[in-house]
């Protein structure tokens, strides 16, 4: 069983992440927010929710690609 939170107000970033940067998010939290609306934590704390999703090659966020390596090491 999983533990559910209801977030009254997200607080979401306002950093410029430059043109269509993807983030790393948790996998089973992309098809909720895509079809729900719910907002998703990236690794690097940006809270937003889900409405692209990336193509090879697209530009993925510094901060968030870091640690990402390091949590696979």
């Amino acid at each position: 069983m999983s533990d559910t939170q209801v977030l009254e107000s997200p607080s979401t970033s306002e950093t410029d992440t430059g043109p269509d940067m993807f983030h790393y998010v948790r996998k089973n939290k992309i098809a909720e927010s895509a079809v729900m609306g719910t907002f998703v934590e990236a690794l690097c704390g940006e809270v937003f929710p889900v409405t692209k999703t990336p193509k090879p090659g697209s530009p993925v966020c510094p901060a968030c690609k870091e640690i990402y390596e390091s949590l696979r090491s």
